[in-house]
């Protein structure tokens, strides 16, 4: 069925568009609801006038928005958050926080008029459009900008002094300096340390014979410094043996 729109309906037309639509949808939702009129050859002409009035009406409501979007056209809203590494900031800015920032300063703007595509993640200068009436839009700024806290410490760093900066470059270059010969000193008492507990082969051989060199040395000091009575009696036992010998030689040859 064929309906004229009394009222924008959104995906459909208008105010004052001649559209077609389901006969259901046309009889049970737009016409009840006085968003449209039904278009029937009987009734073309009293149609064809309500659609003058129409566009009497909607010409007169253009002129009116005219103003409003002109303000909005002014409009530039301010947002101070906290940014982390590549400007992004802690949280964003969608079209709630838009709606409400306009309303604070008198604008009554409906959130689905906001043509923000997606929220606001980085510190920067935007702009927004906004619907006002049928394809009529309007264009607010936005700038996205670093919390006071924020700015003022980065004001102080920039305000250091020539020497305190100079400084604190010397420090920096000269601790990473003084880390290194820590650790070269560490790596060379740890390789002085190893090398005192490493015994080489040689040096255990070389230890074993003074070992055996000094025992066979002990041994025959105490040889030599056995008893004169000792050895007497070695002697003696010695010329027996001799003498024992003999006799046994000679009983032998008797």
């Amino acid at each position: 069925m064929r309906v004229i729109l009394k009222q924008d309906v959104e995906n459909l037309g208008a105010k004052g568009d001649i559209v077609d639509v389901a006969p259901g949808f046309g009889r049970n939702y737009l016409i009840p609801k006085r968003l449209a009129l039904e278009v029937t050859s009987s009734n073309m002409k009293m149609i064809e006038i309500e659609r003058q009035a129409l566009k009497k009406r909607l010409e007169k409501e253009r002129l009116s928005f005219q103003e409003f979007t002109q303000k909005l056209n002014q409009v530039t809203l301010s947002f101070r958050k906290k940014a982390g590494e590549k400007d992004i900031i802690f949280g964003s800015v969608s079209s709630s926080d838009i709606k409400d920032a306009l309303h604070e300063l008198g604008f009554e703007v409906d959130k689905k008029k906001i043509l923000l595509e997606e929220p606001i993640k980085r510190l920067g200068n935007y702009t927004v459009p906004i619907r006002i009436f049928q394809e009529d839009k309007a264009e607010i700024k936005i700038e996205i900008m670093k919390e006071e806290e924020e700015i003022q410490e980065e004001k102080k760093e920039e305000e250091k002094a020539p020497e305190e900066k100079m400084e604190e470059a010397k420090d920096k270059k000269e601790e990473p300096e003084e880390e290194q010969k820590k650790d070269e000193e560490v790596e060379v008492q740890e390789e002085k340390k190893e090398e005192k507990e490493k015994i080489p082969e040689e040096k255990v051989k070389e230890a074993e014979g003074e070992i055996v060199k000094s025992e066979r040395e002990e041994q025959k000091k105490d040889e030599e410094e056995k008893a004169p009575e000792e050895k007497v009696k070695e002697v003696e036992e010695k010329s027996l043996e001799s003498e024992g010998e003999k006799e046994n030689k000679e009983e032998e040859k008797s």
